[in-house]
């Protein structure tokens, strides 16, 4: 098996490295400070989008981009070496309009977006001039289960209604942000619990629309916004459905997919950057006469970090190769497994790995003098959007014994029971 990338995507990481290093981490502080002071974006945000368009480094996610847009379209194996770099600073995916949501929701209206609505929402995201978010969460039912969902789209005589509530809607409240895809209950659709639901495209200036809130995330309030929004009595025209009437369950599984494999991706860029840090730490500080590297336990810290990223990034390798080779489409349970392992080791890696960077830098790890206390409460983050670990690790589950299933009892001639030793052919001496 051959685990290097292609030289051409080497040779692209390397520019996107390059580019960061160059133009984006010059302005990392002056990011912070502007932000700390209620301006975000930052006016030189736009001037860099402008410059990484210029320079082709721009729409990395998408395999196959529409004529005319700009960008390089990349495999998901590919795009894995480029997003671990861009997950290195965290505001940098806008910069090549590689952001989440942004990019999920790109995907999802590239599939099922009619030619007006592609017009109206997929080209202007295309092109880096708006941003979206995609609402799905509620505050008073399990979201992991999206049959619990209660925002409801219904008939009525003057056309189609919206009206509910969700809450940690990632992007919500970027300035840029004017469109919201909306999974909702449809009341038109069928019988069946997973036909039930429906899609809906809801510009954010639409009367009804009210932004409640900015939820802080573990006492952190991003910018962006992890936002609680209501629907009001919400008009929405039949031409705003995206997709087919009841077909949101199956439209969200398709977008979930790679959005959740984009999010361990940049974890992976994370995690090395973390252990780059702890380990230039540990070189540079001493106690007790010794400097850090030199104590057994932070060696063994280091070395787990090592291995656990390695062993992380060949899943999620793994889970991309097998997208690339149409698993959704050929083996929808195998892929939909890949993708739910990854995303708890993922988790756990990115957890485990910066807590250990924390520990190392001591009271240091906490401040926001360095990117750990953010990576790690995004790490945290993590054990719960985009579904929960538990029901990622059910996902997993089941695919395993519903294979044992398939193959129940082929395992019995391992086992060694008295009366087969009985029965047993006698072996000459």
């Amino acid at each position: 098996m051959d685990f290097d990338f292609s030289t051409a995507t080497v040779a692209l990481r390397a520019r996107v490295r390059s580019f960061m290093d160059t133009y984006l981490l010059p302005y990392n502080p002056a990011w912070h400070l502007a932000v700390a002071q209620g301006v975000y974006p930052p006016p030189f945000v736009e001037d860099l989008k402008c410059l990484a368009r210029e320079e082709g480094l721009w729409n990395f996610f998408l395999p196959q981009l529409p004529p005319g847009v700009p960008g390089q379209g990349l495999c998901n194996v590919d795009y894995a070496a480029l997003a671990e770099v861009m997950g290195r600073l965290p505001w940098a995916s806008e910069v090549f309009n590689c952001s989440a949501p942004d990019s999920g929701n790109m995907e999802l209206l590239q599939r099922f977006a009619t030619p007006t609505q592609a017009q109206q929402w997929l080209y202007p995201l295309l092109r880096g001039e708006i941003r979206s978010a995609f609402a799905m969460s509620e505050p008073d039912v399990a979201s992991s289960d999206p049959t619990n969902l209660q925002t409801v789209l219904r008939d009525s005589p003057q056309g189609l209604v919206l009206h509910g509530r969700k809450w940690f809607i990632t992007g919500a409240a970027h300035p840029a942000c004017r469109l919201l895809i909306v999974m909702c209950r449809d009341n038109d659709a069928g019988e069946d619990p997973h036909a039930q639901h429906s899609m809906v495209l809801v510009p954010m200036d639409t009367p009804g629309v009210q932004v409640l809130r900015n939820i802080p995330v573990m006492q952190h309030q991003a910018p962006e916004g992890h936002c609680e929004i209501r629907f009001e009595n919400v008009r929405v025209a039949p031409d705003q459905v995206l997709g087919a009437r009841g077909a949101g369950f199956a439209m969200a599984q398709a977008r979930l997919g790679p959005g959740r494999i984009h999010h361990c991706m940049r974890t992976i860029g994370q995690c090395e950057l973390a252990l780059e840090l702890m380990s230039a730490r540990a070189l540079e500080r001493q106690t007790f006469g010794k400097y850090l590297a030199d104590f057994a336990n932070v060696q063994e810290w280091i070395a787990e970090s090592r291995l656990e990223i390695d062993q992380a990034r060949l899943l999620v390798l793994q889970a991309a190769w097998r997208l690339d080779q149409g698993g959704m489409q050929q083996h929808p349970h195998q892929s939909r497994a890949d993708v739910a392992g990854i995303k708890v080791v993922a988790a756990r890696l990115q957890t485990r790995v910066v807590d250990r960077a924390m520990q190392v830098f001591g009271a240091m790890g906490l401040s926001p003098d360095t990117p750990l206390a953010y990576l790690w409460t995004w790490g945290r983050a993590m054990h719960l959007m985009d579904g929960p670990d538990e029901v990622h690790l059910r996902t997993v589950a089941r695919h395993v014994l519903d294979q044992t299933r398939a193959h129940l009892g082929e395992s019995a001639a391992y086992f060694t029971l008295p009366e087969q030793l009985a029965a047993a052919p006698r072996i000459r001496a």
